[in-house]
């Protein structure tokens, strides 16, 4: 079973942040993002596998 890719707007929501943090944020913060075609995505996996690294 593949996991749906999640877009900047739906890891802002999980977040609780807006989408202008996330886009600002992303590199500088190294959210795990992958790019696909022009857009960001992320795996639901390595956000939480990143949220745990954070202080």
């Amino acid at each position: 079973m593949r996991t749906k890719l999640m877009t900047v707007e739906e890891v802002a929501e999980y977040l609780n942040v807006p989408g202008s943090w996330v886009y600002g944020n992303w590199k500088a913060r190294e959210i795990p993002f992958r790019k696909v075609g022009q857009a960001l995505r992320c795996r639901p996996s390595d956000l939480e596998k990143w949220l745990d690294r954070q202080n």
